[in-house]
C-alpha cells in the first residue's frame, strides 16, 4: 500500500520501520515482508517524483547476485523488457595525448566474458543494467501489491525516540509511527545514523561524475566499456534499445567546463575518450552531475537500529558497487532478523544485530577501500605506475582462473551468501 504522510494515522504500530524509499529501502522492505514482518516504509520524496524521467538520469549494473534477489522477490519479473544484460565488460588503461585517450586503448587490457562463467544458473549475465526510475517503478509496484507493507511518502521524520519497548518515529505532520526496529536507508546523510552513535570516516575526492545516456547508430551487444583515463574512470554501460549510460569522471574544474558545452562539443569531447565505434551518436535527456567521495560507518547497529546501504557506506563509482553493496546488506540483514522471528525473538533483538554487522561490516570495508586504491592507482599519468598497472592487466587477462575469480567477486556471488543473494526464499 501507498499513502501519503497527510493520509497517515496518528498513531500507527509496525514491526518494522524504514526510513527511506529508495531503491535500498523498498528492497528490504520486500525481504522482510517475505519473511512475514508488517513493515513501514517512509520516504521523504513523493512517488511520483522518484518515476519522474528527469529525476536522477542514472541507472545501476546490478550485480547476479543482486538480481536473483529481485527474482525472488518478484521484482525482476516487473522488469521485463526494462533492463539489459551485461554479456562482456571490456576494461582499458587509456593511452593519453593532451590529458585524453589518443591512439586508442592500451593492448594490455582485461576481458570478463559471460560464457566463461557456464556454470551459472539459468545463463546468468556478468550482470543487469536497469535505469534507476525503471527499477523505482517495479519495486513501487511490488510494493503496492504486498498487504502487510506501507509505504508513505512523503513523509519527513523530525524526530526519534528509542526506549525498551520499541522506537517511535515523529513525522512532520505530526503523526507517530511506534515500531520494534528502525533501519535507516536514508542515504548518506542518515538522521537514524546520529540516533545510533555512529561515527564516520569520510573524505571528498577533487572529482565529479557526469552521468548522461547516449543513443547510438550501432549494436553495443551487451558490451561494457570502462576505460581508465588520468583524469579517472569513463565508463559506457549498455541499456535497452541501443542506448548507453555515460558515467564519466573528471577533475571537479573540468567536469564544470564540460557541463556548460552544448551538446555538439560535449558529443565531440565524448568521441575522443570512447572513439566511434558506436557510429553516430546523440545525446538522449539532460547532464547530470555528482561530487564524489567515500564515506564508512564506524558502526552499523545500536539498540533497536540498524543502517544499511549509504547510511552506512558510500564508494566511488569506479566499479560500479555502490548500490549492490547496499543490497548485500538487505539480504544479510533480513534473514538476521527473519532468523530471529523463527527462533521466538525480538525482531530487534541485539544478538541478531551484531550478527548481520559481522557479516558485513568487513566485506563492505575491503571493498570500499579497494575502490579508493583502484582510484588512485589508474587516476593518474604517471609512467612506471601505468606500466606496472598495464602489465598487472595484462597477467589476469591471461589466467583463466583470475579472470573467474574477479567475475564472481563483481557479481556478488563469493563468500558467505545470505539465502536471497543465492535465490532462496526467507519465506518460513
Amino acid at each position: 500500500m501507498i499513502a501519503t504522510e497527510s493520509g497517515a494515522a496518528g498513531q500507527t504500530k509496525t514491526e518494522i520501520a524504514i526510513v527511506g524509499g529508495g531503491m535500498v529501502g523498498l528492497t528490504l522492505a520486500l525481504a522482510l515482508d517475505q519473511a512475514g514482518l508488517a513493515v513501514t516504509v517512509l520516504d521523504a520524496a513523493p512517488s511520483a517524483a522518484q518515476l519522474e524521467p528527469r529525476f536522477d538520469g542514472r541507472a545501476s549494473a546490478i550485480a547476479f547476485a543482486s538480481f536473483r534477489m529481485w527474482k525472488t522477490l518478484g521484482v525482476a519479473d516487473r522488469l521485463a523488457g526494462d533492463f539489459q544484460r551485461i554479456e562482456n565488460i571490456l576494461v582499458t588503461d587509456g593511452r593519453v595525448a593532451d590529458g585524453l585517450r589518443a591512439g586508442g586503448p592500451s593492448a594490455l587490457r582485461l576481458h570478463f566474458d559471460r560464457r566463461e562463467l557456464d556454470e551459472a544458473p539459468e545463463g546468468e549475465a556478468l550482470g543487469y543494467m536497469v535505469e534507476n526510475r525503471a527499477a523505482r517503478r517495479a519495486l513501487m509496484a511490488e510494493v503496492s501489491a504486498r498487504p502487510n507493507l506501507t509505504l508513505i511518502a512523503p513523509a519527513r521524520v523530525i524526530s526519534t525516540n528509542v526506549g525498551d519497548d520499541g522506537v517511535e518515529l515523529v513525522l512532520e505532520s505530526g503523526s507517530r509511527i511506534s515500531a520494534a526496529l528502525a533501519i535507516s536507508a536514508e542515504g548518506k546523510a542518515s538522521s537514524l545514523r546520529k540516533i545510533a552513535g555512529a561515527n564516520v570516516v569520510a573524505w571528498k575526492y577533487a572529482q565529479t561524475a557526469i552521468v548522461c545516456t547516449i543513443g547510438h547508430e550501432h549494436a553495443h551487444s551487451g558490451v561494457a566499456h570502462e576505460y581508465f583515463l588520468p583524469a579517472g574512470p569513463f565508463a559506457l554501460l549498455p541499456l535497452t534499445q541501443k542506448r548507453m549510460n555515460i558515467v564519466w569522471t573528471e577533475k571537479t574544474r573540468a567536469a564544470q567546463a564540460l557541463l556548460a558545452m552544448n551538446e555538439a562539443d560535449i558529443l565531440a569531447e565524448l568521441r575522443r575518450r570512447a572513439g566511434d565505434f558506436l557510429g553516430a551518436v546523440r545525446l538522449e535527456g539532460p547532464r547530470f552531475s555528482y561530487p564524489l567521495g567515500m564515506q564508512i560507518a564506524d558502526r552499523y547497529i545500536a539498540p533497536r537500529i540498524a543502517l544499511v546501504g549509504d547510511a552506512a557506506h558510500s564508494i566511488h563509482p569506479i566499479a560500479g558497487q555502490g548500490l549492490n553493496m547496499g543490497l548485500r546488506d538487505v539480504a544479510a540483514l533480513a534473514e538476521c532478523v527473519a532468523d530471529a522471528l523463527r527462533q521466538g525473538l525480538d525482531v530487534s533483538d541485539f544478538t541478531a544485530l551484531e550478527r548481520y554487522q559481522a557479516w558485513r561490516r568487513f566485506d563492505n570495508v575491503a571493498l570500499a577501500l579497494a575502490t579508493d586504491g583502484f582510484n588512485r592507482l589508474f587516476s593518474n599519468d604517471f609512467g612506471r605506475m601505468r606500466l606496472v598497472r598495464d602489465l598487472g592487466m595484462a597477467a589476469v587477462g591471461r589466467i583463466g582462473l583470475a579472470r573467474r575469480f574477479f567475475m564472481r567477486e563483481a557479481g556478488g556471488g563469493v563468500g558467505d551468501l545470505p539465502k536471497l543473494l543465492r535465490g532462496e526464499s526467507l519465506a518460513a
